[in-house]
């Protein structure tokens, strides 16, 4: 499975939905850095589920063990490895639909890649559980940017078509009075990332944040600045003009996100995740039996949100987090 990414950063992620637990690890980052894991727990905790009537009732309480890579809180330069143990896992509430695949979700492409062995329970290795570790892995690096002077901070811009914080909790409210889902867009903005990283063609900035925010299941797009929008701008309304401030060169505006050619600007980095709505609904649906081959109706059991987006909110810093310090270290790597 490709469940590995970073060129001087390594991130590897593993486990699945109801396995004993989830992890990763994390190779490259530099001995001697001090790892604040009250404020990596604090972190986590954004994502986990069971805090609300909105969310996923599942309790995890997601308490990162470290099994190398940390010694007295400071990393020694060994691979890091940390776990978050699945404490609440049911796999049992899939057994009924284990041959039934559910609409929206990897139920049949995995059958149809790895047949009878996959791990069929809540999604298994294909599960939104596996942000988890990745937000163990970006919550570290977001400490490791901010003592190089950049943050990394996510909101929610819109949910199921509403962009307002009531109206957003009023439409999630509604899809889950009705055992339906809704979806919504994500914008996360990097300030302080320096000019010059990056690369261009394959390895481009926007590449290496993408690949991992792709990472996160239920994304199905992304787009850097004005995005799509721009498509409908003429060139002397999407250009960015340049300027000197204090010294520095900047830019007027910020259509292009931060980033041109696939290198940094020194703008701040701005981008939107577009999350599709929780596959996993209450209401009846179509599918088909894959052992008898022949029409199936299901109704999905089990816990899960009406909505994603809040939970992801982290999972977007993390995987940005994961990719701009993955940057850093290689420009630093190009300067020596």
């Amino acid at each position: 499975m490709g469940s590995s990414c970073g060129e001087n950063l390594r991130l590897t992620i593993f486990g699945q939905s109801h396995s004993s637990a989830v992890g990763a690890t994390v190779e490259g980052i530099p001995a001697g850095e001090r790892i604040d894991v009250e404020r990596l727990r604090a972190f986590l905790t954004r994502r986990a589920p069971g805090q609300g009537e909105l969310c996923s009732p599942r309790q995890e309480t997601d308490e990162p063990e470290f099994l190398s890579g940390l010694r007295d809180g400071v990393t020694c330069g060994a691979p890091l490895t940390v776990i978050l143990r699945n404490r609440d896992a049911r796999p049992e509430d899939y057994d009924s639909i284990k041959n039934i695949p559910r609409p929206g979700h990897a139920d049949y492409t995995a059958w149809v890649k790895y047949g009878a062995a996959r791990d069929y329970a809540g999604g298994g290795h294909f599960s939104g559980r596996l942000t988890a570790p990745l937000c163990a892995a970006g919550g570290i690096c977001i400490q490791l940017l901010e003592r190089e002077g950049v943050t990394v901070r996510a909101h929610a811009a819109e949910i199921g078509g509403e962009t307002e914080p009531e109206a957003m909790e009023a439409a999630i409210r509604r899809a889950k009075a009705e055992g339906d889902s809704v979806g919504g867009v994500v914008e996360c903005e990097l300030r302080g990332v320096p000019a010059g990283l990056g690369d261009p063609i394959f390895d481009g900035l926007e590449n290496r944040i993408a690949r991992i925010v792709f990472g996160i299941p239920a994304v199905k797009g992304v787009e850097f600045g004005a995005g799509f929008a721009s498509a409908r701008l003429r060139g002397s309304e999407n250009n960015d003009p340049f300027k000197l401030e204090d010294g520095r060169v900047v830019t007027a505006t910020n259509r292009c996100g931060g980033i041109l050619g696939g290198i940094s600007t020194g703008m701040p980095i701005v981008f939107r995740a577009a999350f599709k709505p929780t596959p996993s609904i209450a209401l009846e649906q179509e599918s088909v039996d894959l052992e008898a081959m022949r029409p199936a109706k299901l109704r999905v059991g089990g816990r899960h949100d009406p909505c994603i987006v809040p939970r992801a909110i982290p999972a977007v810093e993390a995987a940005a987090a994961i990719a701009v310090y993955d940057a850093l270290l290689s420009h630093r790597k190009e300067r020596l």
